[in-house]
């Protein structure tokens, strides 16, 4: 049974018993403290913890999750791949513990020809809850599952929690027996691989609070509302369905094992190391191209350095396989081809998508390139030391700031006859992921607990009005300070206002929050900032200019005109720059983020080059072009498939309800899903003016604009300095640029007059400081102050000229100067000296701590340098003193 089978077998099976069909929400998750959906629930977590009402009471859904804590397992288990599917019937309040079994074990257990998946109900094993009798006595005698096939089991295994207070519950496993050959009898309970988990039935009828381990926290109440949260894993009975060994074997994913042998010369199935790496790369392709279908691209932070990993792995496990050469460009489109009949969006995504990876393979091969040069150079190091260990900050040094994976470092090493300090790497590895933990613990509690905003969006959204109007009358349906609600704020509080209706927009889209005040009988608020901390309520963040304000008040909602205006021309302004690109670069110039406020916005898109000036100016000629013709611009509310099929471009990583908002300017040429504000006519934007264009990572560029009044101030400045620029040159606009050319000209000659005049100076100064030389030890040195000079250089240059000059008995220069107000020491030795064992890079080290500062170098030349010029005399003679 093929993957998409399974798949459409499993919705139809609930959307037939009154389940409504929910598409995948993106991999980027809406929760912001996590980096991805990690779980099939996410999506549905405001439904389950009651922060906002459902809007139906059961749902069937397949959903794209990515989890990267057990990266490592990949390619090694049956089971663990970064990439997966989890089927999911939820209900929301509605049925509860009967239906969700009775159904699982009917659709698993229902014959292939009468829609099921035909499983054999002798191999099927349950656990539960060690406290949940309910659930066991509907397995057993309702189901019919033998007694001796159910297991009870603890916390750890079979009780569902966020970690955080709130819902919870215990739940009960489905597992699949794959027999003898494959381990241990004895059930789930022995936690051996011969029972692979298929189904997880989650039973939320609590609320928990002061948690203080999974086992160990207070039961507030029982639920009035209980919700059931399944997941089945697709992979999974997918592997077990076709027949085959693991996840990687599957119809969607062993396309790109085979791809990699056929690339890499060698048989899948032959070597265990070979077919660990092939099952990586075929997991890994197909999890970053999915990730990539979802607008993330490579970066050295967050989802983009997750999605680097990715790629990077699979460059080095097909180099392990022996293929040094660039592989993307035929195992993506292997991949393309495996998963496109389920993620048909994948076929007009795919030509960026693989643009974006094959220019990051690129960057990583020359990276393990660049990097090998740099291991070769720490390998001869340590052998020089008389050492047979790497350090370990050298292979931390190596994988953290150039991406250089460890099993490569560790295997070079060992080529070369020498270990890696395991134990240390390991440490500073374990620092950084406890500090990478530490961060995201500190950005989930630095987010407001949701659910004091519970209550209030239980009364329904809030209205938008916006659109139409700038200010509205409405009521105070709550206030919150300090994360909990409060019935009254006073004269110089800061705090977050609930209002039924509101003109002020809430910062999303890209579009910044507006500007203005609420102000009502006897009170008038400042407002700080607009915001939706869940979805369809607004929260104004206000501090109290005036009076007092409590629940139940009257309010009204002012939007400062001249900002909104300014934001409305900056977000239509977005938009044409948009369009602009896609019609010079191509529709694989596509928007990668955005921001704007009043009189200016910036845009993100997918671009792996910079903009020459000349197309920079292009896309500025279009988008004021398109200004200039009065473009009306037109808002539509339709179905989100409606406006797919007119065009409409959606920002990736967005969510998008059934019911969407389409903004066109100029008909089809510019189309975008959209929900911030826009002007009426593009003539309204009054003027664009591009200051900027530069990389925000290896496939992402970043334009800039002014718009509107902002704009012909720039251009007004501009205008100022040319006319300055010209009278102070006695020469009109128009030749400015030969002029300054001609000037600049004129200077490097002087510039490299001068530095002759002075190369000429200081080799005259050569014989006398030659006259210096005294005995100091077992050498003969010149120590002297030369007073300033321009450069380090012309000291170095100095310091060698003299050391010639000395001959060839063992001789030591060490001259000190002034350069930019600090000291510096270079210090000189010949043959015969360091043969005599006196080196430079000592004696420059001593100079300078007695300078204040630190140094060293070579044996035949090295530098110091400090803070205090009034010490230089005192460290010639530290290096005196040394050589005495």
């Amino acid at each position: 049974m093929e993957t998409a089978e399974i798949r459409r077998r499993y919705i139809e099976f609930f959307a037939d018993r009154g389940h409504t069909v929910v598409p995948s929400a993106s991999l980027v998750s809406p929760d912001p403290s996590l980096l991805f959906t990690v779980a099939g629930m996410v999506p549905f977590i405001p439904y389950l913890n009651g922060t906002v009402p459902p809007p139906y009471p059961r749902a069937v859904d397949s959903q794209k999750c990515i989890r990267t804590l057990d990266i490592e397992e990949v390619g090694r288990t049956p089971r663990h791949g970064t990439f997966f599917q989890m089927l999911g019937n939820w209900s929301f309040g509605d049925y509860f513990k009967r239906d969700a079994i009775k159904w699982a074990w009917e659709l698993l257990t229902t014959a292939e020809a009468d829609g099921g998946f035909g499983f054999d109900p002798a191999d099927l094993w349950v656990t539960v809850f060690q406290d949940d009798d309910e659930a066991e006595a509907i397995w057993r005698d309702e189901v019919g599952l033998p007694a001796e096939r159910i297991q009870r089991l603890g916390y750890a295994d079979n009780y569902w929690m966020t970690g955080q207070p709130g819902p919870a519950g215990p739940d009960s496993e489905i597992f699949f027996d794959r027999g003898p050959a494959y381990g241990a009898d004895g059930g789930p309970a022995t936690g051996d691989d011969r029972y692979v988990e298929i189904w997880n039935l989650v039973f939320m009828q609590y609320e928990i609070a002061n948690i203080r381990s999974k086992e160990d926290f207070d039961v507030v109440r029982e639920l009035p509302n209980k919700n059931v949260d399944t997941g089945m894993g697709l992979e999974r009975v997918a592997f077990l369905k076709q027949g085959v060994e693991n996840i990687y074997e599957i119809d969607q994913i062993r396309p790109v094992i085979d791809a990699a042998s056929r690339l890499s010369g060698k048989p899948y199935g032959a070597d265990h190391e070979d077919d660990v790496r092939m099952r990586v790369v075929s997991d890994h392709i197909r999890s970053a191209m999915m990730l990539m279908l979802d607008g993330i691209v490579p970066s050295n932070e967050g989802r983009g350095y997750v999605l680097r990993r990715l790629l990077r792995r699979s460059v080095r496990a097909m180099r392990l396989l022996g293929v040094e050469e660039p592989t993307f460009g035929e195992l993506f489109p292997t991949s393309r081809d495996a998963m496109a009949p389920a993620y048909p969006e994948l076929v007009p995504e795919f030509s960026r998508i693989q643009r974006l990876a094959s220019a990051e393979e690129e960057t990583f091969l020359r990276t393990l390139t660049g990097g090998t040069a740099i291991l070769d150079t720490a390998v001869q190091r340590t052998r020089e030391a008389g050492s047979s260990t790497l350090a370990g900050d050298t292979a931390f040094l190596l994988h953290d700031t150039y991406g250089f994976p460890i099993d490569l470092t560790l295997e070079v090493a060992e080529e070369a006859g020498l270990t890696v300090d395991r134990e240390a790497f390991d440490r500073l590895m374990a620092e950084q992921r406890s500090r990478a933990k530490a961060d995201a613990k500190q950005r989930k509690r630095a987010l407001a607990d949701l659910s004091v905003y519970s209550e209030f969006r239980q009364r329904g959204e809030t209205a938008f009005l916006g659109y139409d109007q700038l200010v509205t009358g409405s009521r105070v349906l709550g206030l919150v300070k300090d994360g909990a609600s409060v019935p009254s704020i006073a004269l110089g509080d800061i705090a977050e206002v609930i209002l039924a209706e509101t003109t002020l927009y809430p910062e999303s889209g890209g579009q910044d929050a507006d500007q203005g005040e609420i102000r009502g009988p006897g009170y008038l608020l400042e407002v700080l900032d607009v915001q939706r901390p869940v979805a369809g309520l607004v929260s104004h963040r206000v501090q109290v200019a005036r009076g007092e304000v409590a629940v139940g008040d009257e309010a009204e909602t002012v939007v400062d005109p001249l900002y909104r205006r300014g934001a409305t021309q900056a977000h239509s302004a977005t938009h044409l720059i948009h369009a602009a690109l896609r019609q010079v670069l191509g529709p694989e110039a596509h928007q990668a983020g955005s921001y704007n406020r009043a009189g200016f916005m910036r845009l993100d898109f997918s671009w792996s080059s910079p903009l020459s000036p000349e197309t920079r100016s292009e896309v500025e000629d279009i988008a004021n072009l398109r200004v200039n013709e009065d473009l009306e611009v037109v808002t539509r509310v339709l179905p989100l498939e409606e406006a797919r099929a007119m065009g409409a471009m959606a920002l990736f990583g967005e969510k998008y309800g059934d019911v969407v908002r389409m903004v066109d300017i100029g008909g089809p040429w510019s189309r975008e899903l959209c929900g911030g504000t826009h002007v009426a006519h593009s003539s309204e934007i009054g003027l664009i003016n591009v200051v900027g264009e530069s990389s925000v990572g290896a496939t992402s560029r970043r334009i800039e604009s002014l718009v509107g009044p902002e704009a012909f101030r720039e251009f007004a400045a501009e205008r100022a300095l040319v006319s300055e620029l010209g009278s102070s040159l006695r020469v009109p606009r128009e030749q400015i640029v030969s002029r300054v050319a001609d000037l600049a000209a004129s200077l490097k000659a002087a510039e490299r007059r001068i530095a002759e005049f002075e190369r000429q100076a200081l080799a005259q100064r050569v014989p006398a400081l030659a006259q210096q030389a005294s005995s100091a030890g077992r050498v003969t040195a010149v120590l002297e102050q030369v007073g300033d000079l321009a450069s380090p250089d012309d000291l170095r240059a100095l310091v060698t000229q003299v050391r010639d000059r000395l001959g060839a008995a063992p001789a030591v220069v060490a001259l000190a100067a002034t350069v930019g107000g600090r000291p510096v020491v270079i210090v000189a030795t010949n043959a015969a000296a360091r043969d005599a064992g006196v080196k430079a890079g000592p004696l420059a080290k001593r100079a300078a701590q007695v300078l204040g500062g630190g140094g060293g170098g070579r044996d035949d030349v090295a530098q110091g340098g400090g803070s205090d010029p009034a010490r230089i005399g005192d460290a010639l003679e530290a290096v005196r003193g040394e050589l005495a």
